[in-house]
């Protein structure tokens, strides 16, 4: 068994990439109310702020940062995840289970970074925003629905046309 080194931060900001187990699979954005309830409930229970965040059909990236005496992402996730899952499910929607009768709908890990500066931060926001025109969903990052840059551009941290068109290659997030 692979023993996963966390880093547990109290207060601590985090780039997380979570994964549906079928990659081909759209109920990400499919179920995107869903999807937005499951958050809003982990929230109210386990508060922790979304510095950024986009949804794709089968993963979702997400910067978020803890309350300062609190470094308990993994509970936000197992929350927020068995949320999600259920929900579809209560719909009629609730997919296929594995072999442990569990409803196979996530990857069973989670990929998570510590932000460790602000120049860091803004790499992973810029990835964040970036994704759905890396994945060519979109051409530029302003067609794209689920994503925290509509709310960067209505703050003024970001122009409409930030990030160009697809022709443009940001250095940053995982590498291909």
């Amino acid at each position: 068994m692979v023993l996963y080194r966390r880093n547990f931060v109290p207060g601590g900001t985090f780039f997380f990439t979570a994964a549906l187990a079928d990659r081909r699979a759209g109920a990400l954005v499919d179920n995107i109310d869903l999807l937005r309830c499951a958050f809003r409930v982990t929230r109210h229970e386990r508060p922790f702020s979304v510095d950024a965040v986009v949804v794709l059909p089968d993963h979702l990236h997400i910067v978020m940062t803890l309350p300062p005496d609190d470094a308990d992402y993994p509970g936000r996730w197992k929350r927020c995840k068995a949320l999600f899952t259920r929900l579809p499910a209560a719909r009629g929607g609730a997919g296929t289970r594995n072999r442990h009768g569990e409803y196979a709908l996530w990857q069973r890990r989670y990929w998570e970074h510590t932000i460790r500066n602000e120049a860091d931060l803004a790499r992973h926001v810029d990835y964040i925003h970036f994704n759905p025109v890396r994945h060519k969903f979109v051409s530029q990052v302003s067609d794209w629905p689920y994503s925290s840059f509509h709310a960067y551009v209505r703050r003024g941290a970001l122009p409409e046309d930030w990030g160009g068109r697809a022709e443009l290659s940001l250095r940053v997030g995982e590498p291909r």
